[in-house]
């Protein structure tokens, strides 16, 4: 009997926790040697698990933020009612409601089902391991790779956050050509509880949460430290809002006391993975510039 690629996938021998935090050579050849299959594996399980209730489209995202932004795409001098979504929280932190919560269960359902699909999917193991979530983009070995999310992840990073970071964070242009996410999970009940004050190896992050608004949980704020006064501010989720920030920005995920929370992380970054350095020069461009598309080719540099 021939085995199909959701088959073959679901039957592979995993690297173990202890591998994956050491980095062994062999979970590298693991994603390398499979890569093919995992991305057959991925389409065959979207046709076999389609489900019309589960497609992930620009409806779940905020109304007022999508009409703002297929406003400004037609006509960029519309930008301003763009800006006036994102509150500043924290100096240089914005914040904003980013999906929409009648839509949530839609998002958190299909994030559930990937979870449960038993294909491989490295999860984000950079400054620590986090069990609960799973590399997105292309660039990253073990991505999710189904068709549909990855039509849905395109459209995020590429008509919402590049031009709202062009807007919030001008020094960036330029400095944002390539994509990189992952999803995390805070949860109470497992080692993976919180992380230690770092700055990222972005130009701009994007973090955004997907609890239902039943999911209730304590802890796991958002610290953000101001670089010249140390002054810190613990931020909060409610569900479907985001929090942007330049990626050099001192920040914490505090430790979560009661329940789970998910979350969405994205990045970007210039080719090679190049950051704007601090107090540089740049050039302002014009609103046009802003909102266009990026031509550069996808690099295969990733941060982890």
């Amino acid at each position: 009997m021939v085995q199909t690629a959701l088959t073959q996938a679901r039957a592979l021998e995993r690297p173990s926790m202890a591998e994956m935090l050491q980095r062994a050579p062999s979970v590298q050849r693991f994603w390398n040697d499979n890569a093919r299959l995992f991305k057959d594996a991925w389409t065959e399980w979207e046709t076999v698990e389609k489900d019309s209730d589960l497609i992930l489209d620009s409806t779940i995202f905020d109304p007022r933020l999508r009409s703002a932004i297929e406003q400004t795409w037609k006509d960029p001098s519309q930008e301003s009612t763009v800006r006036s979504l994102w509150e500043e929280v924290f100096p240089g932190v914005y914040k904003t409601q980013f999906f929409d919560v009648e839509k949530l269960s839609v998002l958190r359902r299909y994030m559930d089902t990937v979870a449960q699909a038993d294909i491989p999917l490295r999860a984000p193991y950079g400054i620590s391991l986090n069990r609960g979530g799973a590399m997105l983009d292309p660039r990253s070995e073990g991505y999710l790779a189904a068709p549909n999310f990855q039509h849905f992840y395109a459209e995020l990073m590429n008509r919402y956050m590049r031009p709202v970071s062009r807007l919030l964070f001008p020094d960036i242009v330029g400095f944002d050509t390539q994509t990189f996410g992952f999803s995390i999970q805070w949860s109470a009940d497992t080692a993976d509880r919180s992380l230690r004050p770092h700055s990222d190896a972005s130009s701009v992050t994007l973090n955004i949460n997907f609890n239902l608004p039943d999911e209730a949980f304590s802890g796991s704020a958002v610290s953000f430290i101001d670089s010249e006064t140390r002054r810190v501010e613990k931020l909060t989720f409610e569900p479907g809002t985001a929090l942007i920030h330049h990626g050099r920005v001192p920040h914490a995920s505090e430790p979560i006391t009661e329940g789970q929370r998910s979350n969405f992380v994205f990045w970007l970054y210039g080719d090679r993975m190049q950051i704007p350095h601090e107090s540089a020069p740049y050039t302002e461009v014009d609103a046009h510039t802003r909102w266009s598309e990026s031509t550069s080719a996808p690099d295969n540099h990733a941060p982890f």
